[in-house]
């Protein structure tokens, strides 16, 4: 007999997503945060190919993350609502796996420089602030997070949503 994956599942999955995010933005601070950054957790950003709870988990990792190192409130709301609505945009795009980190990155470019600009008083220029922040998101989603891809394809039994044996 076969069973959907359980609620409980389904949490711990979540849970550990948002501890992986929250836990490589603040080990790598020096380079997550900031008008020129690689938020290497931005790689995580493929997770929502293989399952749905890594919606949430990104939205949460982000959160702390953000309040943890120190964000102002604009960008611990707005910083986490691009992370939210880049996690969805890419579990809606899972069918075309190149195209999944496009919603983070468009979303980064968009949203960032305005919090950098606004929400911190950083002086560049918002085009010059898009440029970097563009290039540092390409680099997290595109470079880091599609080899991540690669690799969780290859063990992606054991990681997908998936229906399980009762025992």
């Amino acid at each position: 007999m076969r069973t959907k994956t359980s609620k409980a599942d389904y949490i711990a999955k979540a849970g550990l997503i948002a501890a992986l995010y929250a836990g490589l933005c603040l080990a790598l601070q020096s380079i997550s945060f900031g008008p020129i950054q690689v938020r290497v957790a931005n790689a995580l950003m493929i997770l929502p190919f293989f399952t749905s709870a890594a919606i949430p988990g990104l939205y949460v990792g982000c959160l702390i993350a953000n309040l943890i190192g120190g964000g102002v409130m604009i960008d611990v709301v707005a910083g986490s609502f691009v992370t939210l609505f880049g996690a969805i945009g890419a579990r809606l795009l899972r069918n075309t796996p190149w195209l999944m980190p496009l919603p983070t990155l468009i979303l980064n470019i968009l949203v960032v420089p305005q919090i950098l600009k606004y929400g911190y008083g950083v002086p560049l220029p918002i085009p010059l602030s898009m440029l970097y922040i563009g290039i540092g998101a390409f680099i997290a989603c595109y470079v880091l997070g599609m080899l991540l891809f690669g690799v969780l394809k290859q063990i992606a039994p054991y990681i997908e949503d998936r229906t399980v044996r009762a025992r």
